[in-house]
């Protein structure tokens, strides 16, 4: 841990505790995650209880309480991805890597994250890896994906996928 930095963020913003969450922001914006540790000092640096810094933090779901993986892979269970299959690609992710959708496996390689909905319903099932869209996934296209980043080296979309997105800029452009 960075020495005296949660004394140096309090300072920042004058030990003002309605500015919790900013002083929260950057301490995750420092170390990628906030470490418990770190909260304890700015708990004792603010004067307030470490459950209300907890709780703040659990309740946005902007914030991390374990470092993040190199690749951070979201995975949308939105409804149309969920019923053209976002599930059984979750779950064989999970089996591979031994790991859970809002955790990181333990070479701290991959972090799964599954949401609501990323607005790509035109490409369901999809998967965002580290800001890179992939739609129409099976089990084993996206594993294909994973298993690329695996290895050092960058998979291509599929034709299948690459259609798709254009289609879907396509309409938007159609749109505006």
């Amino acid at each position: 841990m960075k020495e005296g930095l949660v004394k140096e963020i309090v300072d920042c913003y004058n030990g003002d505790q309605g500015m919790l969450i900013p002083m929260m922001q950057d301490l995750q914006a420092e170390y990628g995650y906030l470490p418990p540790e770190e909260l304890r000092i700015l708990s004792r640096a603010l004067d307030i209880p470490l459950m209300r810094i907890y709780s703040v933090s659990t309740f946005y779901a902007s914030f991390r309480h374990a470092p993040k993986g190199q690749h951070e892979i979201t995975l949308c269970m939105g409804t149309v991805c969920y019923l053209k299959g976002s599930k059984q690609i979750s779950d064989t992710i999970c089996e591979e890597y031994n790991i859970e959708p809002g955790s990181t496996t333990s070479d701290r390689l991959f972090t799964l994250n599954a949401v609501n909905c990323v607005g790509a319903c035109a490409v369901a099932p999809v998967m965002i890896v580290d800001g890179k869209y992939y739609g129409n996934l099976t089990p084993e296209s996206a594993l294909e994906i994973i298993h690329g980043l695996d290895f050092g080296s960058e998979e291509e979309d599929t034709e299948k996928t690459k259609k798709s997105m254009k289609e879907v800029s396509n309409r938007r452009s159609n749109r505006e």
